[in-house]
């Protein structure tokens, strides 16, 4: 187990950590008491995520302050104070009660990381709608699935994106009603049920009441991906936000007077349980930055706008490291405060790096979409051990458990024992189900255990410590990618006869995307195709989606019922032991 070197914990604090004593903390805990760091609807009206997170700081002392700083990739800077965005969620709160969209309408946002992103996230959220951010780098395919299964009933989305990669899916979208769309472009020739999203913004009131809320309401829908079958929409209820709220503090290291900075696309649930709503309940200035990543870039952004607390991922650490330490170096990063990573595990390298950069570690942490917020953590008090997840949050029952052949789950009490990490139910923002699935639902949950699916080990002082994924999952560069959605799309190209999708390690992405092809009769094998299949995918998927690699193999390994071997595929790609293939068809 991967012990040194230990970071140990600084004792030079700018501001006392607020997790300073994790075990009193942790004995003293309760979501009750969580609850009441938050405000509440007036009259006793239920807990909604929108009040929370500005109409409250709206109203109050915090009215003035910049609640978010806009950096346009083009140079401009936009700031919303809490007044001034109260008053736009509130005019597109009554723009979605102008067009018909009633509490638990489904609200999705297909867009980059713009000002009326996050317009949208709020005031759906304030009118009791169903909140459902998409990657703006899918293509058309990913998005048509995710609009599908949602019923998506309003899309908010640019001109470009609409003309790119939603209006030749837009018929096959019967629950698609409305699509606002930002900027000045209209469609050519002009489409019913499509709107300019400024103009009506425009018309609409500033003014809104909230309606009663209870905790339990749906609020957000989040896509995750399986390694059989659709893509799974995660809800999650208005109840969440006590858990965004306390995590924030707890493991990011929230204080009143912080500049925080979360680098994450809200169509991946930390740009939204983060890069929204944590940093706004607690009533910071958040920086969102338009364009993608660029190491300048990010140490300008650090440097001028005096980030204190900034939330990353491994990938952009490792695109960092790899442009070196003088880059770094030529900045002024003292206001740095508490750095931190999540979307898969930071390796001990990127955490030492960080002392060397930054002079302070990345505290790696770990959740998933179906959690909502963080679950463990490396703290801003608590040594750290380059490797590990960290310890559970408070109010969070972590253990490493086993599943026996009859279906029974036990904890694995000694130290170091791989098993399967599972979480005890109950904290606020556990997701409530998949979107119209329940049977895939209970299947997470045995034996009083939310099973994450998730490898892991724990050492004897509680550290955890990620092994990998007990299924197919691919994880690139922060992206769940199912490896069936990608063989779906590769088998429509008429050479394809067959395609098997795996994850390949890659030092900066994690894993990268491979797909392996076998061919129609007719049809050979050459760098023509390939290339052929690679753009394709790309066109069909989103550079992120898209497989990076094709191999073309005469025949896919398949058990003899017909199911496609990926772990065999994986294995003879890796050099790794096949395992039991007593299940393979012969010759394959």
């Amino acid at each position: 187990m991967p012990w040194n070197p230990i970071i140990k914990s600084r004792r030079d604090w700018d501001v006392i950590p607020n997790l300073h004593d994790y075990d009193t903390v942790r004995r003293g805990f309760s979501w009750d008491r969580a609850r009441a760091e938050l405000d509440g609807l007036p009259a006793g009206q239920g807990l909604n995520i929108a009040h929370e997170a500005v109409t409250r700081h709206a109203a109050g002392p915090l009215a003035q302050r910049t609640a978010i700083r806009w950096l346009g990739k083009s140079g401009t800077v936009d700031d919303y104070s809490y007044r001034r965005l109260d008053e736009l969620t509130n005019r597109f709160a009554n723009v979605l009660q102008a067009l018909g969209v009633a509490k638990g309408d489904r609200v999705y946002a297909l867009t980059g990381r713009i000002p009326e992103l996050y317009i949208t996230a709020l005031g759906t959220l304030k009118h009791r709608a169903i909140f459902c951010p998409l990657f703006s780098a899918f293509g058309p395919e990913p998005i048509r699935a995710r609009l599908a299964i949602g019923q998506a009933k309003v899309l908010v989305t640019t001109a470009s994106l609409y003309q790119r990669k939603v209006a030749a899916i837009r018929e096959a979208l019967p629950h698609l009603e409305q699509v606002l769309l930002i900027g000045d472009e209209q469609p050519t020739p002009p489409r019913t049920g499509t709107a300019n999203f400024h103009q009506l913004l425009e018309q609409a009131s500033g003014h809104y009441r909230i309606g009663a809320t209870d905790s339990e309401d749906p609020a957000l829908l989040h896509f995750t991906s399986g390694t059989t079958g659709t893509p799974k929409g995660a809800l999650h209820v208005h109840g969440a936000v006590v858990a965004h709220h306390i995590t924030g503090k707890l493991a990011l290291d929230f204080h009143p007077d912080d500049i925080f900075w979360c680098t994450a696309d809200p169509g991946w649930v930390t740009g939204t349980s983060y890069g929204i709503i944590a940093p706004l309940t607690n009533g910071l200035t958040s920086i969102v930055d338009e364009a993608e990543f660029d190491a300048e870039r990010w140490y300008g952004i650090l440097q001028n706008q005096g980030v204190t607390v900034w939330y990353t991922a491994p990938t952009a650490i490792r695109m960092m490291m790899k442009v070196g330490l003088p880059l770094v170096r030529q900045y002024r990063l003292g206001k740095l405060r508490f750095l931190a990573s999540v979307g898969e595990p930071l390796n001990p390298e990127a955490v030492v790096w960080g002392e060397q950069a930054f002079g302070r570690p990345f505290h790696d942490n770990w959740w998933q979409t179906e959690t909502g917020g963080i679950m463990i953590a490396n703290y801003a008090a608590m040594d750290v051990r380059p490797g590990s997840m960290g310890r559970p949050l408070p109010g969070i029952e972590a253990a490493i458990v086993r599943r026996s052949d009859s279906g029974e789950v036990e904890p694995i009490t000694e130290p170091g024992q791989q098993g399967e990490l599972a979480l005890r139910p109950g904290w606020p923002s556990m997701f409530r189900g998949y979107w119209h699935e329940p049977e895939r639902y209970k299947k997470c949950f045995a034996g009083g255990w939310y099973l994450t699916g998730d490898v892991a080990k724990q050492d004897k002082d509680g550290y955890f410590w990620f092994v990998g994924r007990a299924d197919d999952v691919i994880k690139t560069s922060g992206h769940l990618i199912g490896p069936f959605e990608v063989e779906s799309v590769l088998i429509e190209h008429k050479a394809v006869a067959e395609a098997a999708v795996i994850g390949k390690p890659d030092p900066v992405a994690m894993e990268l995307v491979k797909a392996f092809v076998s061919l129609k009769d007719g049809y050979e094998p050459n760098d023509a195709l390939k290339r052929e299949l690679l753009g394709f995918a790309r066109a069909r998927l989103g550079a992120v989606v898209a497989p990076k690699e094709i191999a073309f193999l005469p025949t896919l390994p398949k058990t003899r019922s017909g199911k496609i071997m990926r772990r065999l595929l994986k294995a003879r790609e890796l050099g790794l032991p096949e395992g039991d293939t007593s299940t393979l068809e012969s010759g394959a």
